[in-house]
């Protein structure tokens, strides 16, 4: 059986959701188009930057959130199954599979963002830290810029 790797999962599934660019949300903005936000990375991501009034669900939690009776339930998100949803993460992968999953669970109108918030700061769309004050973009570039370090890269040698 060949090793499935992470990239593959997100091209499996991003044919089956919607995705969007940054200046797409935008221009639905700018329309009046009421839209919820909600950001699946991990605390210490949203605490950092996030975009004003999203809804923080980190992905790890985010199918007992949907639903009552759990203590992670998120009951703005159990109400919005027929409200517009952009779920947001870093890069537009976790997005893909929170979207897959909020679809499977009987949202309607979901949408994954394309490119993650690092493409939203890269068009120069407003981001915000837990206290509210506006983040600077090129501060936003440092903070979304790749940063691998050399243990974490495959070695040369390495063998699948």
């Amino acid at each position: 059986m060949k090793r499935v790797t992470y990239q593959d999962l997100v091209a499996d599934i991003a044919p089956e959701i919607n995705e969007c660019f940054p200046w797409d949300v935008e221009e639905k903005l700018e329309s009046g188009e009421d839209i919820l936000f909600l950001d699946v990375r991990e605390n210490h991501e949203y605490d950092t930057m996030h975009i004003e009034n999203s809804l923080h669900v980190p992905r790890g939690i985010l199918e007992t959130a949907v639903e009552w009776d759990h203590e992670e339930t998120e009951p703005e998100l159990v109400k919005a199954r027929d409200k517009r949803i952009v779920v947001v993460c870093r890069s537009g992968s976790r997005s893909v599979f929170a979207a897959y999953t909020l679809m499977q669970m009987g949202y309607k109108h979901v949408t994954s963002l394309k490119t993650g918030l690092r493409g939203w700061n890269e068009y120069d769309l407003p981001l915000v830290d837990l206290q509210g004050n506006t983040i600077d973009p090129q501060l936003g570039d440092k903070y979304f810029a790749n940063k691998l370090l050399a243990y974490q890269r495959k070695p040369k040698d390495w063998v699948e």
